[in-house]
């Protein structure tokens, strides 16, 4: 069992709220609950979503106090009944794979609104954890080569042409402006690249596939990688630990591969595929070029690719898990190498089904 790092804060017995709780990390923090003996969770499931694995786990009767709440965070009296009792909330819920950005703001911001209205008005909460993600910092400071958890965050959203990066700004936003303005203890969580077996996806920022053919756009980037236990313990932690209310964490792995290494360990251990390097100044070219030609046709081309995309993808940049590790005492439970062969070898099953 995880040693219990947070029982005088929250007890085993308090009530836990999870949303999303049958995503990619859902599970994974239900499991490390748990694992540390805090059986009293309530999954909060779209009515839609089959939660197999949380329903498994509910079958094998060991954990009476695991439950599934189905219902939707666009409703107040959903959000309402969710958070009755519930000591913490650990909001993990968001829109995801919307293409729009009227799609992504209603089921990533308006839903944190009404989540965290309706925790406002509920006595008892010590700890709301939220989810963010990378995707908010601009890094665009001049000189900037180190990001942290004081690094800028992107002003205009709206500009990047990427709708994940407008609706997790703006759901930070709520979120901070929240704890302010109606005293919800809470604390900001920003992973960078989570993967591992049920996310098998290439990440962007080591490049794009287009026209079949990959654009190695990476290069000798570190990718900020987050193996989705490792992300799971930081979540986990953020919400047990005490005197921590207001706090920013960066969550990313040690030892962090290159663009170059995770693309070519993946050609050998997965699959072989073509693929072009394009250099650093290319690529800036190439997006710069993007963004003046859509602004010369009025939007026909809308800026799928800008400047300010490339400061956050593909800019020379190294990460930092230091404040995390000093104040959660958060350490890797998956070393980066058994992670990346997990990954490889889900990716590997994946191909040949």
């Amino acid at each position: 069992m995880i040693p219990d790092s947070g029982s005088e804060f929250i007890r085993q017995d308090d009530l836990i709220l999870v949303t999303g709780a049958a995503g990619f990390v859902g599970l994974r923090v239900i499991h490390n609950l748990l694992e540390r003996g805090y059986h009293r969770i309530r999954c909060f499931v779209r009515p839609s979503s089959s939660a197999s694995e949380i329903v498994s786990l509910i079958g094998t009767g060991q954990f009476p106090g695991l439950h599934i709440y189905r219902g939707n965070l666009l409703s107040h009296e959903d959000c309402r009944r969710a958070v009755q009792d519930v000591a913490v909330v650990i909001h993990l819920a968001a829109g995801r794979g919307e293409k729009s950005v009227p799609d992504a703001f209603l089921n990533s911001v308006v839903t944190t609104r009404n989540l965290l209205d309706a925790c406002a008005d509920q006595q008892g909460i010590r700890r709301v954890v939220h989810v963010s993600s990378f995707a908010v910092y601009s890094n665009a400071e001049p000189g900037q080569r180190l990001l942290c958890e004081s690094g800028e965050i992107e002003k205009h959203p709206e500009l990047r042409g990427e709708a994940y990066c407008f609706a997790k700004t703006k759901q930070e936003e709520i979120a901070r402006k929240m704890q302010v303005e109606r005293k919800i203890p809470s604390v900001i969580l920003r992973p960078g690249v989570v993967y591992g077996p049920g996310n098998l996806a290439i990440s962007g920022r080591v490049g794009i596939d287009t026209f079949g053919v990959f654009l190695h756009m990476g290069g000798s980037n570190r990718i900020p990688l987050s193996y989705v236990d490792n992300c799971a313990e930081a979540v986990v932690l953020a919400a047990l630990t005490p005197g921590i209310d207001g706090e920013i964490f960066n969550v990313v792995d040690d030892d962090l591969p290159t663009s170059r290494e995770f693309l070519r360990n993946y050609k050998r251990n997965v699959k072989r595929f073509r693929s072009i390097r394009i250099p650093k100044a290319g690529s800036y070219l190439l997006c710069w070029l993007w963004e003046r030609y859509s602004t010369w046709s009025e939007g026909q081309l809308p800026p799928v690719f800008n400047r300010r995309r490339w400061n956050s993808l593909w800019r020379k940049t190294t990460y930092s898990n230091q404040k995390i590790a000093q104040v959660l005492g958060w350490k890797q439970v998956v070393p980066t190498k058994a992670a990346m062969d997990h990954y490889f070898e889900a990716c590997r099953a994946a191909d040949h089904a």
